[in-house]
C-alpha cells in the first residue's frame, strides 16, 4: 500500500531546481487515503482498509513510500519513519521510491539495517537512459548517477528496482529499446516500465501541444508488440513489475487506450508472447 511521507525532490526545492519533472504531477499517481496531513499509522490503516476487499487472501503487506524522494532527508528522521511503517504487525517489509542522487552510504546501512528482520526494497526513479532527456525533462541528475546508486545498493545486498518512462521527447523507437542494453549491464533486481502519459497542467503537456511530432505515441496493439520487442533483449532474470502505468482519466484531456487496466496489459502481453513464439531474453546476448 501506498504512503506519503510529506517529502520533496531536490529538483522542486531549488537545491538541484524549481518545478520538478516536466510530467509530474503527485496526484496523478497515488490513492486518496494516501495524504501527507494524515499519520503513517493512519495512512497504514487506511491502506489496509481499501485494499482488503480485492486482496483477501493476503497475509502480510509492504508499505510502499512512493511520493516524491523518500530518502530526501536525514538518516534519524527516515529510521524514525520507517520504524514508524514496520511496527505494524500487519507490515512485512517497505518499498522506498526515491532519486538516485538522494541515497548515500549511511542511508544504505539503515536499510541493510532493517532488512535483517523485513523486506527491503529501493527504487529508483531512472527514467531514461540518456543525459540529453534527463536534462530535458528537468531530473537534474545524470544516468551515471543512477548507474553509481544502482551499483551501491545492490552491493550491501538490498533489493533495487528502476523506474522508466518509455516515449520521453526526442526518443526515437529504437533509442527506447537500446534502454535495454544499459539495464542489462545493471544489477538490477526489477524494472517497472510507463507508457509516457501527458498529465493536464504540467510543462510536458504544454511542450506536447507545441509540437507532439517530438514523441513516440502508440496505440495499445503496438505498445503490446513493443514490449514485447524490448522483453525479448532484456536479461532474463530482472522481474517486470510493470508493463504500463495508470493515471484516472481526471488527470488526462484524454486516454489513448480507454479504461484499460494493467491486469489486463498483463494478459495482451503473455497473449502476445504466444503467438510470436516468443520470452525474455530470446535475443538477449551477454
Amino acid at each position: 500500500m501506498v504512503v506519503d511521507a510529506g517529502f520533496t525532490c531536490p529538483n522542486r526545492d531549488g537545491s538541484k531546481g524549481w518545478g520538478g519533472c516536466t510530467y509530474c504531477d503527485n496526484d496523478a499517481f497515488h490513492p486518496s487515503y494516501s495524504t501527507p496531513n494524515k499519520s503513517i499509522e493512519l495512512q497504514i490503516e487506511e491502506g489496509i482498509e481499501f485494499h482488503r476487499g480485492r486482496y483477501r487472501k493476503v497475509k502480510g503487506y509492504l508499505v510502499y513510500f512512493q511520493s516524491y524522494s523518500n530518502t530526501y532527508s536525514s538518516v534519524t528522521h527516515l529510521r524514525e519513519l520507517y520504524l514508524k511503517a514496520l511496527s505494524d504487525p500487519r507490515v512485512v517489509g517497505i518499498v522506498v521510491g526515491t532519486r538516485p542522487d538522494c541515497i548515500d552510504q549511511k542511508k544504505l546501512e539503515l536499510f541493510k539495517e532493517l532488512s535483517h528482520s523485513h523486506f527491503v526494497a529501493i527504487e529508483y526513479g531512472v527514467e531514461s537512459v540518456y543525459d540529453r532527456t534527463l536534462e530535458i525533462i528537468n531530473r537534474g541528475h545524470t544516468f551515471r548517477c543512477a548507474e553509481e546508486a544502482i551499483e551501491m545498493t545492490a552491493a550491501m545486498g538490498i533489493a533495487v528496482g528502476a523506474h522508466f518512462i518509455l516515449g520521453l521527447p526526442d526518443e526515437s523507437r529504437e533509442e527506447i529499446l537500446n534502454y535495454t542494453h544499459f539495464i542489462n549491464r545493471l544489477p538490477l533486481t526489477s524494472i517497472k516500465l510507463h507508457q509516457l502519459q501527458i498529465v493536464k497542467g504540467t510543462e510536458m503537456e504544454r511542450s506536447y501541444k507545441e509540437n507532439p511530432n517530438r514523441f513516440v505515441r502508440w496505440e495499445l496493439p503496438q505498445y503490446i508488440d513493443f514490449i514485447v520487442d524490448f522483453l525479448e533483449l532484456l536479461r532474463e532474470d530482472i522481474a517486470i513489475e510493470r508493463f504500463a502505468g495508470e493515471v484516472p482519466p481526471r488527470f488526462v484531456e484524454e486516454q489513448w487506450w480507454g479504461l484499460v487496466r494493467n491486469f489486463e496489459i498483463v494478459r495482451m502481453v503473455e497473449k502476445r508472447l504466444l503467438e510470436r513464439n516468443s520470452f525474455q531474453s530470446k535475443l538477449y546476448s551477454p
